[in-house]
């Protein structure tokens, strides 16, 4: 029962996980938006003695080089920077929303599982009690749970298959929009790669087409070239951290899917035939047992 897992991995608390999403949010925007900010000479006049030592650059090269904030340099990039920022838009809002989804808290409470695992070793819930507890918690590892009590009183090795089948369903379930942060990581390099041959061959044909009286041509195609590989660094720089987050969050669901695997193991003897046919049932306890688990779900 290990559904597709392979490798233990160490558990971690969730403000250090947390903390690993947060950094990959912050890596994500802080490139975009670190590359648009303004330069320092920009905001502050230079002193005196710069101005007297002479501008870095000739002047004919620093309109050509934009570095004031983003909105100018997504209007450079040309009309692809917008799918690209939107990329960075889906990969933020779901980067949030499986940070909340993937809770551990969420996915395998505590004292619900506690309550349950105990319960069942007293004896003290009988099947539609225990399935109707498992439905009201709603949880992941209540669907689980769920999928092997429904197995009660039957052999080991089918409560064994309704768990794995159960579990197969729950993994797919926490894997839900991974896929879009692989598809984020592909196709963002992807649109940056065509807006620099796009811009690449605009350039070209400015070149060709320029009036040999205006500016010269190296500065043209300087002007293209910067121009037309903006949308290459943009796209690295949303690729690259929705790379990172979904190495993240798939190791995360691997850990989550590896510790409901354990807890089903831990169940299945409570409930198969070889074990009900050894152990006394007692059913006066089932209505209390299901008022308190209900308390702690």
């Amino acid at each position: 029962m290990n559904y597709g897992c392979r490798h233990h991995l160490p558990q971690f608390r969730f403000p250090r996980r947390v903390g690993v999403g947060v950094l990959c949010c912050g890596l994500a925007w802080g490139w975009v938006f670190g590359a648009g900010c303004p330069l320092r000479g920009a905001e502050n006049p230079p002193s005196a003695s710069a101005q007297a030592a002479g501008p870095l650059l000739p002047e004919s090269l620093q309109p050509f080089i934009p570095t004031r904030n983003l909105w100018h340099i997504m209007i450079q990039g040309g009309p692809l920077m917008i799918p690209i920022a939107f990329c960075s838009v889906i990969m933020v809002a779901l980067t949030l929303e499986r940070m909340v989804s993937l809770r551990r808290g969420r996915v395998i409470p505590k004292p619900f599982v506690r309550r349950f695992l105990e319960q069942m070793e007293d004896g003290a819930l009988d099947r539609e009690t225990a399935l109707q507890l498992c439905e009201e918690n709603g949880s992941p590892v209540a669907e689980v749970f769920a999928g092997a009590v429904r197995k009660w009183g039957r052999p080991s090795v089918e409560v064994e298959q309704a768990i794995i089948d159960a579990g197969e369903r729950v993994t797919n379930h926490l894997r839900k929009y991974l896929r879009v942060f692989n598809g984020i990581t592909t196709v963002a390099p992807l649109l940056g790669l065509l807006g620099t041959i796009s811009g690449m061959i605009q350039a070209f044909n400015a070149l060709a087409l320029s009036d040999p009286t205006g500016r010269t041509r190296p500065q043209l195609l300087a002007e293209g070239i910067s121009n037309a590989l903006l949308t290459t660094a943009a796209g690295l720089c949303v690729a690259i951290p929705a790379l990172i987050l979904y190495l993240y969050f798939l190791g995360r669901v691997d850990r989550l899917v590896m510790e409901i695997d354990s807890l089903g193991e831990q169940l299945t003897p409570l409930i198969s035939a070889e074990e009900m046919g050894n152990r006394p049932a007692k059913p006066g306890k089932s209505r209390r047992s299901r008022q308190e688990t209900a308390g702690v779900s």
